[in-house]
């Protein structure tokens, strides 16, 4: 098999289109009563108003062509369709940089820090902060598809990132995760520490065992409930889990089931990928805040044309099945540098963030106080230039 890397150009058809547009308007709504404050799930008339939004008013030939500006590619690795985009660093010694998403993200949520990332200077910084940056759709995601194997797990992403940098000529490299990018970042700084110049993540650092358990339908997300005795401390914990443990229920119980729903209907899937943004997002309940129509229908939009929503959930599935197997026994797990910026309103309420530095090589932490679960895209400068400051010292 070659190690080939093609150009590529995100097109989609107008039949495909066409067709979305035609499902959009034959919606059958489902019932909605006495939730206006969206405590059933989503509201119905919010999703009505967003998704004649989708039909009607959205442009993809606008957003494709935002995409369009930044060079892409695909090449296959492990028998696996690897979607990248590209963008060289302006600057005199660009550092290589590959930033994951994860779920329910896309590789475009990095949008807004590929430019100042990249091209510093142009966005008011330091050239010798440039990055070489390299943004992967994960596989199974987007136009890393399509994907039909089971038995990918998250920690099979870190293998397929090093070949993906080895093809690019870089031997060594940094790594920015958000979500599932975090376990990714996490288990680059575990098997291939001497890879790494460092890692970043944000919005929290995540334990590479964290799928290791018995129930992790109940406990992935949060773990036990807190050992308080106080009620009200037990309650902000149960009403922080309510928020976000109920996607990862379905996609590690039964993803197939949901996916032949939501593989037929645009607005079943705009509802159930709407809810993530609003629950985990620092929003305060007005999705819009946060992203525009725009925003979550480009990213909608991307799951339903490539037809990845199944395998993006399988995810969950394998990576509950197969667990992670530790790759040595030293500590700390993580020894590459590692960087964390804490979004505060996205940990557990009254949790401890103190293991960090017993697990990793923890050399820099920060805390928003304001910012969700889509750190990089809700935050985006701030990211950035935690990225730079944690580099800049770092480079070779």
């Amino acid at each position: 098999m070659t190690a080939s890397i093609e150009p590529f150009r995100i097109h989609i058809s107008d039949e495909v289109l066409d067709d979305l547009k035609a499902r959009l308007r034959n919606t059958r709504r489902a019932p909605d009563f006495a939730n206006d404050d969206w405590s059933y799930g989503v509201n119905g008339d919010y999703l009505a108003e967003l998704t004649a939004y989708w039909a009607e008013e959205f442009d993809w030939r606008d957003q494709e062509a935002s995409m369009n500006r930044f060079a892409h590619y695909r090449t296959t690795i492990d028998g696996l369709p690897i979607h990248f985009l590209k963008a060289p660093g302006v600057g005199p010694a660009p550092l290589p940089l590959i930033l994951t998403h994860g779920w329910p993200w896309t590789f475009w949520d990095f949008k807004d820090l590929i430019g100042p990332l990249s091209d510093p200077v142009a966005h008011g910084g330091d050239a010798a902060d440039a990055f070489d940056v390299i943004v992967p759709s994960l596989p199974g995601f987007g136009f890393s598809t399509p994907v039909q194997r089971a038995g990918m797990t998250i920690w099979d992403v870190a293998d397929i990132w090093v070949e993906l940098m080895d093809r690019l000529g870089y031997d060594r490299f940094a790594v920015h995760g958000g979500d599932y990018g975090v376990m990714v970042a996490g288990q680059l700084g575990h098997k291939y520490a001497d890879r790494l110049v460092g890692l970043h993540v944000a919005p929290r650092l995540m334990p590479l065992h964290v799928w290791n358990i018995d129930r992790p339908w109940a406990d992935l997300l949060a773990g036990s409930l807190p050992a308080s005795e106080k009620a009200a401390d037990r309650a902000a914990f149960v009403q922080w889990e309510r928020k976000k443990i109920g996607h990862a229920t379905a996609h590690i119980l039964g993803p197939e089931t949901l996916a032949h729903a939501l593989h037929d209907s645009p607005s079943g899937l705009a509802s159930w990928l709407l809810e993530r943004r609003r629950s985990g997002s620092d929003c305060g309940g007005d999705v819009e805040s946060v992203f525009s129509k725009d925003d979550l229908l480009t990213s909608f939009t991307i799951y339903w044309v490539t037809e990845s929503f199944v395998t993006s959930a399988r995810l969950y599935a394998d990576n509950s099945r197969y667990g992670w197997t530790p790759s040595h026994d030293r500590t700390p797990v993580i020894e590459a540098p590692t960087g964390v910026t804490v979004f505060d309103k996205d940990i557990p309420p009254n949790s401890s963030m103190e293991w960090m530095s017993e697990y990793a090589n923890l050399q820099f932490v920060e805390h928003s106080a304001t910012g969700g679960h889509f750190a990089a895209a809700e935050k985006p400068e701030l990211i950035v230039d935690h990225l730079r400051s944690f580099f800049r010292d770092r480079r070779p």
